[in-house]
């Protein structure tokens, strides 16, 4: 049956194939619960909504014996740290540079499960690509797909760290992989290359100042004191991936659907900023990024023109202040303070601020009044 389920996960592209043992990841929903209690998820309510669920694969179903966890690799061909050099583009984390990955491997996954089942002659499956609260993280590890790093996400010997991953949670008694070890040792690059300090300790990440979690699951205004550190970082980020020393193994992803679109490796803030709310989902048609939407992605963008000390981008700067989007308009707003000097910026505040109704957008003019 094993030898069944790897040619199977081979044919679908899949490169590291393990079966997991539900029961053994227990004690990771112990340190998930200590994460939440400490308030570190941020605004993910949904990390404590579904903790219960999280914390034991066998509360998500209890008839499940066996996890099978497979790995996807997306490797880009180049260093992707690249794009921070040039503060008139944006950079997009690999993993949105192609499709959406749920909608690439969730098929994958169908046909893998549907052939076991037939293999099998019974049993009942259900398939899960990071939109459950499943624990995919540590079940991979169970599998010997890799360990959890110091960054917390998934390290490979054979891929480093750019691994998609995939569940199939089945009835099945299937044999178990020997769980991977951890291979960080006495390394801190990861923790290092954070631009935001996201990491109080090794193993730990402090979501709330992850620039992935501020450019992607925070709606509201990013707090100002994390705005410099964000760059031209416009959606998510892959600094402590990238500086994982194990990626030196790592190869070029197969996968043509998750390779990188041209337009999306550097493109230009300037041309980004235009966007209005049909233009962005036609720029992104099967992309995660059309998933926060348009006026979170805007904001982002209005950062990094902040960001990027030209101030070219002040015409453009200037007409996002009569966005529709006060989340839009408070980022057009920051940004200006950190392009104009204090007398043009007061030019402008007197011509606005008056006007402006919301009050949070009220106070990035009077915030950068003082600046």
């Amino acid at each position: 049956m094993r030898a069944q389920i790897t040619d199977l996960a081979r044919a679908e592209g899949f490169e590291a194939i393990g079966i997991a043992d539900p029961r053994r990841v227990r004690p990771a929903g112990d340190r998930l619960g200590q994460w939440v209690a400490s308030g570190a998820h941020g605004e993910m309510g949904w990390m404590a909504e579904t903790l219960e669920r999280r914390a034991d694969p066998l509360t998500l179903w209890a008839d499940m014996r066996s996890v099978v966890m497979l790995g996807l690799n997306y490797g880009p061909a180049t260093d992707p740290r690249a794009a921070l050099a040039d503060a008139a583009t944006g950079a997009i984390s690999v993993y949105a540079r192609g499709e959406d990955y749920h909608e690439v491997i969730k098929p994958k996954l169908k046909r893998i499960a549907r052939a076991l089942l037939a293999a099998a002659g019974g049993g009942d499956v259900k398939v899960f690509v990071d939109t459950a609260p499943l624990m995919e993280k540590p079940l991979a590890m169970d599998a010997g797909l890799g360990w959890q790093g110091k960054h917390t996400n998934l390290v490979s010997r054979d891929f480093g760290s750019w691994l998609f991953l995939g569940a199939i949670a089945t009835t099945l008694e299937l044999p178990f992989n020997r769980p991977d070890a951890d291979h960080c040792g006495s390394c801190r690059a990861c923790l290092e290359a954070c631009p935001t300090n996201a990491f109080p300790a090794p193993y730990q990440i402090d979501a709330r100042r992850c620039v992935s979690y501020l450019t992607i699951e925070l709606k509201g205004p990013i707090p100002r004191p994390m705005r410099p550190l964000i760059g031209n970082r416009i959606y998510g980020c892959d600094d402590c991936l990238a500086a994982c020393p194990w990626n030196k193994f790592a190869a070029e992803g197969a996968e043509m659907k998750l390779a990188a679109r041209a337009e999306n490796a550097a493109p230009l803030l300037a041309e980004l900023a235009e966007l209005d709310d049909a233009a962005f989902r036609a720029r992104f048609p099967k992309s995660p990024i059309k998933r926060i939407g348009r006026d979170r992605f805007i904001r982002n963008v209005l950062i990094a023109m902040g960001n990027s000390r030209d101030a070219g981008f002040v015409p453009a700067l200037e007409q996002k202040l009569a966005d529709p989007a006060p989340l839009v308009r408070g980022a057009a707003v920051w940004a200006l303070a950190r392009l104009l000097s204090a007398a043009a910026f007061q030019v402008l505040a007197h011509r606005h601020a008056a006007t402006e109704e919301d009050p949070a957008v009220a106070d990035e003019w009077s915030a950068g009044s003082m600046t």
